[in-house]
């Protein structure tokens, strides 16, 4: 097998296989999440458990109304450019092996190294302040030192493998050698919280939109179609 043909090998069966892995596992941890019977809250009802969940399930995508935004909204730009980052990533391991010329449209490429770059720039950051922070340090585990580093690795190597997308450059075989042991490793990782959290977040808005905790703001609800 030549070089060329080994690139291309990994770009594609490489990758399908282990998406197939993660998908699998996934499916198991699903199956396994939904054989749960969940708690049957028996308190009396004061309020509105459904408001409660479409509030909990938004509740990402409003930080005025997250105590730790509103005193640092900053955070909250980190936290949105950094995941922006990871999905850009994600968006380029199946548009350069399928849809090769869509990464020289400047109108994808551009917005793509920002967004890896930037995402970068601010897992650098959120591993500083875990490692700085006493608080943070006390209840971080060493999948957590692990996930981040190796995060930022990944969307280092997505910012340098996209401008030579098209050719069979080394960046370009980092990135996949990275994307092949991300799938594979996801599903044992904390990086998998993504899976659980819509669990989380449904059976939290329901508990608490019941007792009458959530939403705070009524209004808001119903600005988002409740």
């Amino acid at each position: 097998m030549s070089y060329e043909q080994f690139v291309e090998v990994l770009k594609d069966e490489v990758q399908i296989s282990a998406l197939a892995f993660m998908a699998v596992m996934y499916a198991i941890k699903i199956a396994q999440l939904l054989k749960r019977k969940p708690i049957v809250d028996r308190t009396p009802k004061r309020g509105d458990p459904d408001a409660g969940m479409r509030y909990s399930l938004m509740l990402v995508a409003m930080p005025w109304e997250m105590q730790s935004y509103q005193t640092q909204p900053l955070r909250y730009v980190e936290f949105a450019l950094f995941h922006l980052g990871v999905a850009s990533a994600i968006l380029a391991t199946f548009l350069i092996p399928y849809v090769p010329r869509a990464m020289l449209l400047p109108v994808i490429k551009v917005p793509c190294l920002i967004l890896t770059a930037a995402g970068s720039v601010c897992g650098v950051l959120r591993f500083l302040r875990r490692i700085r922070s006493s608080a943070m340090r006390a209840f971080s585990s060493v999948d957590d030192y692990f996930t981040i580093v190796l995060l930022d690795a990944y969307l280092l190597s997505a910012f340098l493998a996209i401008p030579h997308s098209t050719t069979t450059h080394w960046t370009v075989v980092l990135f996949f050698l990275m994307t092949t042991f991300f799938l594979i490793y996801v599903p044992f990782s904390k990086i998998s919280h993504y899976l659980l959290w819509p669990f989380a977040r449904y059976y939290i808005g329901k508990h608490f939109g019941k007792r009458g905790v959530y939403p705070k703001h009524p209004g808001t609800i119903r600005a988002i179609g409740g």
